[in-house]
């Protein structure tokens, strides 16, 4: 069954959409006032459709776009079935404590996100919220589940090693959320979604969520799901990408490019900025460029432990840094709001790749602006894209750091400079990396080193030296091998431990000499 699909642009409806509350969708008040409290009165479309359709207890499918509100969709419906003391059938319930719902994610920072909205939302009615990822330890994780948890949220690797573990019990779970479901398939997490699932009860409600539905999605959906409502948050014909986000398209030299996104990063409006690359090293060293000329800037990669990725994610949310670099990785599961710009360093490998990149920026009714910079190499990829996503960059303008039409597109203040006022010039930071490596020079030869300056002529003198011994023995043996030009120094033969005399030519055979 699929719904009548809603094009959240559609200005005919907007009058009606501010008319619906979430109480109006039947949101129980606890919740309702819990959202109040974060000023979130108004559901989105995807949210209007489907939280009626998952309060009434069917299995459901939504596709909707990024950034669109999918996280409530279905964080609501899960808040208000979970059984509570003091609710309705709480005597009946067999295990209190064991998780009452699963809501499975592609990524970790997509699983801290969700958790976090579960949590703001449950406030009013008191449920308990655990997040299981891996990078971490086990011991926190081990504790809230021992303590009791009403929700569950968590990438399906670690999710399965506690199952595996007997420490989480799902035999109790009554609905269960397939998060991105496509970025799963992409990862390649859908054995171990289908294991999780297993583990829960036939009996279970499920809901799928995603931003674009793969046939391999489809078929997992009409396998695990029973009857599910299909529903789209937008026309059939509406683009993938959200109109709120202005997308523009420049075909750039690559040693260029750090130039173009430092000029960007100074232009009107520009309050966060993302920079997505393909390779964890291209994201450092467009990090380590864009510090070097004076901004703010982190990188977020697989190089990066848990901790460490938790501490950038945090800096970057309280405006401690302006840039963010970073991989795939981050691709889901960051939602800040104020992200204005997102910049793809290069051409992404998928057009849903794209979508959810750009996805960063013109969340929750925002604005945002996004950038690609093609090299020359990936003007071929960059047409694919174009075509499966029905964009009008057909042919990207040839763009430097310099055009005019970068500066006036993007609102770049003119004479704005790659480097900011008071960063250290090129011509500093070289002399700064030379004396830092000549200070490790130092170091090491201090400490007894063959590489220090203080030990290099010693070693040249015996170099030479050996060098020299080494030519004459090769000129000796060049002269040819005969005897006279090769003396040799006999060998004392022995015995039993006494010196046996050689016998000369022409003596008789040689006897032990006692």
């Amino acid at each position: 069954m699929t719904l009548p699909s809603t094009d959240p642009t559609d200005t005919d409806g907007a009058d009606a959409q501010q008319r619906t509350t979430f109480a109006d969708l039947g949101v129980a008040p606890a919740i309702v006032d819990a959202l109040l409290d974060e000023g979130i009165e108004h559901p989105f479309p995807i949210q209007e459709m489907a939280i009626p359709i998952a309060l009434g207890g069917a299995d459901m499918i939504g596709q909707a776009r990024t950034g669109t509100g999918k996280t409530l969709a279905f964080g609501i419906p899960i808040l208000q079935h979970v059984v509570l003391p003091g609710d309705e059938g709480f005597d009946e319930l067999p295990a209190y404590g064991r998780p009452q719902a699963l809501v499975m994610t592609p990524t970790r920072e997509l699983a801290m996100q969700v958790g976090d909205d579960l949590a703001t939302a449950a406030r009013g009615r008191g449920a308990r919220v655990v997040t299981i990822y891996g990078g971490v330890g086990y011991d926190d994780q081990l504790d809230a589940l021992a303590r009791g948890v009403d929700v569950v949220v968590g990438t399906p690797g670690r999710l399965l090693d506690l199952v595996h573990r007997r420490d989480l019990d799902l035999s109790h779970v009554s609905i269960a959320v397939l998060d991105e479901a496509d970025e799963m398939l992409d990862l390649g997490f859908l054995p171990d979604v289908e294991a999780l699932l297993d583990r829960a009860p036939a009996s279970r409600q499920t809901l799928m969520f995603s931003a674009t539905m793969p046939a391999v999605i489809m078929s997992l959906a009409r396998s695990r799901l029973d009857q599910p409502v299909h529903i789209r948050a937008e026309s059939q014909n509406a683009q993938m990408t959200v109109p709120q986000t202005t997308q523009f398209v420049y075909q750039a030299h690559e040693l260029d490019k750090p130039e173009i996104i430092a000029k960007v990063l100074q232009a009107e409006g520009m309050r966060k900025m993302m920079v997505f690359t393909r390779t964890k090293r291209s994201a450092q060293r467009l990090c380590d460029d864009l510090r070097e000329r004076g901004f703010e800037a982190a990188g977020l990669h697989g190089d990066l432990n848990q901790a460490q990725r938790e501490k950038t994610m945090k800096r970057f949310r309280e405006n401690r840094i302006a840039v963010l670099v970073c991989t795939d990785v981050a691709a889901r599961g960051i939602d800040v709001d104020d992200v204005t710009h997102v910049v793809n360093y290069e051409v992404p490998d998928s057009p849903e790749q794209y979508v959810h990149r750009i996805g960063r920026t013109g969340r929750a009714g925002h604005e945002g602006i996004a950038v690609t910079l093609v090299d020359w190499q990936d003007v071929t990829r960059w047409k694919v894209i174009n075509k499966a996503l029905d964009l009008d960059f057909h042919e990207p303008v040839e763009t430097y750091s310099t055009s005019p039409n970068l500066f006036e597109d993007l609102d770049i203040p003119a004479g704005v400079k790659g480097r900011l006022p008071g960063a250290a010039s090129r011509a500093e930071i070289e002399r700064r990396h030379r004396a830092e490596r000549d200070a490790e020079d130092e170091r090491r030869g201090g400490r007894g080193g063959h590489d220090g300056k203080r030990h290099g002529k010693h070693d040249d003198k015996h170099r030479g030296r050996h060098d020299g011994r080494r030519r004459e023995k090769d000129g000796e043996r060049s002269k040819g091998r005969g005897r006279s030009e090769h003396p040799h120094r006999k060998r004392r033969r022995t015995r039993n431990g006494r010196p046996v005399e050689r016998a000369g030519k022409g003596d008789g055979p040689r006897g032990d000499e006692d």
